[in-house]
């Protein structure tokens, strides 16, 4: 980029009150422009703490999904001018200090989608990973690794940035409200023809830090196989799907239920 880009955090937060505060205080202010906190219906003091914070909040009137509220952060962080997206979950799992370098690619013009990925260094298990997290982790980036065409460490991060055009092009808001909004957000951008980079980041599992269940987590896998499995026939022309269609407009619409700044 020419010129110093415009980076705009945001942070989809769900009963995030007590890892809040700590996960913006890391955060590198120097190479953030705005910070968007976009609440999914809390019922723990995330607001009341985001309100002492300075960030931009935006409020759903329930709980819609983490998926939906990725909807609304992208939307807003667009409305804003954002050169560079970058989601960092204000549960602390990934470290805030390392932004500089998630951007790093996207600003040296190497990469339109930037991962975060925990599985790169191979220390994952003993930072903390549960041993059943780590397989299955493993076993599904594989398999979207050949779906999708690409040699990933890790699929499933929640830590990544996003060039503009990507947030612009891609039809987001045709996702999923639930947590394979991740999957099909990459699948997405896989169509599109845009570049991914990984930079490795520590794994983080603490009581405070969010983190599915065992049951959860297999509904989530068998979610992605289908997601691998439509993606794969819209790719031979057997099903299209105009969810891996690329958009020529900008986004002009809220994003789900009655989400207005606070």
């Amino acid at each position: 980029m020419s010129r110093t880009p415009k980076v705009v955090v945001v942070m989809p937060a769900y009963n995030a009150g007590r890892t809040l505060r700590l996960t913006y205080e890391e955060l590198p202010k120097d190479s953030v422009s705005l910070v968007i906190l976009v609440d999914d219906g809390s019922t723990d003091a995330t607001l009341e703490i985001a309100r002492e914070l300075n960030v931009e909040i935006f409020v759903h009137n329930r709980n819609y999904g983490y998926g939906a509220n990725q909807k609304t952060c992208y939307t807003e962080a667009l409305r804003a001018g954002a050169d560079i997206v970058v989601m960092v979950h204000p549960d602390y799992q990934y470290d805030p200090t390392l932004l500089p370098q998630i951007i790093e690619p996207i600003t040296k013009d190497a990469a339109d989608l930037v991962l975060g990925s925990r599985l790169m260094t191979g220390a994952a298990v003993r930072q903390g990973m549960p041993w059943w997290k780590f397989l299955g982790n493993r076993a599904l980036s594989w398999l979207e690794n050949q779906v999708l065409g690409l040699s990933l460490s890790e699929f499933h991060t929640g830590y990544r940035a996003f060039r503009r055009e990507v947030l612009e092009t891609v039809n987001f808001q045709m996702n999923s409200d639930g947590f394979v909004f991740d999957q099909e957000i990459i699948a997405q951008v896989v169509a599109a023809r845009y570049r991914i980079a990984e930079v490795a980041v520590p794994v983080r599992y603490f009581p405070e830090a969010s983190s599915a269940s065992f049951w959860a987590s297999v509904g989530y896998g068998l979610r992605i196989l289908l997601l691998l499995a439509r993606f794969a026939l819209h790719r031979a022309g057997l099903r299209r799907s105009r969810r891996f269609d690329s958009l020529h407009a900008r986004y002009s619409r809220l994003g789900p239920g009655d989400a207005r700044p606070r």
